[in-house]
């Protein structure tokens, strides 16, 4: 237990010292600032670019506008950023060696794996709590959000994909040990989902709901104990994911 609280630490202090925290932190904060305010300003925008004395009236921007840009952003940019930000975190290592240092100095694989795992998704959180927060207090700043449901689930429901892929990166680097490795492989099964989810008898169990139905969530179009068998679906997957990444099949070199 010991071992395992002090590298991460050492992981936490290494993100910071190589400015990954601080860059995934600032992208998140400025898609919470951009959510709101594109929503605000995008029907004057689209005006402007209209031929002069061509006018569009456009429905007023909406509580739901602000949220339908955080999943949006979230979900196509924020995932990639996430991703790309943490590809190295095993693959950096294993093609340097030092992993296979620490563990001659008596540091066990669960340790190494589990920091580096806990880390990642304590940088995720505070990143994405940001990004919540901001989004939130302004669009409580701009509009009536009365009409907003299961605002709770429909953003948890988020996290917990990034979870999901964080567990792929770090296994997909121990499998194919190098970023390209990791990038293509995380990138590989979420394309694989996105597939099996255009089956309808599939869609309920596929983690990629937790990302389409948010929005739905949010208007009452979709109910919330239908996201359930998602959740858990993911959540295993994900406990399936770190528990095959403990395992000395593959091996840290």
């Amino acid at each position: 237990m010991r071992s395992y609280l002090a590298f991460t630490k050492k992981e936490l202090m290494e993100s910071t010292r190589t400015y990954k925290l601080f860059v995934l932190l600032i992208i998140f904060m400025l898609f919470g600032f951009m959510n709101p305010i594109i929503a605000k300003v995008m029907p004057e925008v689209l005006n402007s670019f209209l031929p002069e004395g061509m006018i569009i009236n456009l429905e007023e921007p909406k509580a739901i506008d602000s949220w339908m840009q955080f999943f949006k952003n979230i979900s196509q940019t924020g995932m990639v950023v996430l991703v790309v930000i943490f590809s190295g975190i095993m693959a950096n290592e294993i093609s340097k060696g030092t992993l296979e240092i620490m563990r001659t100095k008596g540091l066990t694989r669960r340790a190494i794996i589990l920091s580096k795992f806990t880390a990642s998704v304590l940088q995720w959180t505070a990143a994405y709590i940001i990004c919540f927060v901001i989004t939130y207090l302004y669009t409580e700043y701009f509009w009536d959000t009365t009409g907003i449901l299961n605002l709770p689930l429909a953003v948890t429901s988020m996290w917990i994909i990034g979870i999901l892929l964080l567990s792929l990166t770090i296994f997909g680097g121990l499998l194919l040990k190098s970023i390209y490795g990791s990038l293509l492989f995380t990138g590989g099964i979420v394309i694989i989902l996105t597939i099996i989810g255009i089956f309808p008898d599939v869609k309920p169990y596929n983690p990629m709901s937790l990302i389409s139905q948010g929005v739905p969530l949010l208007t009452g179009d979709f109910a919330p104990q239908d996201m359930y068998t998602a959740i858990a679906v993911t959540v295993i997957l994900t406990a399936s994911i770190l528990v095959s990444s403990l395992i000395d099949w593959i091996r840290l070199s």
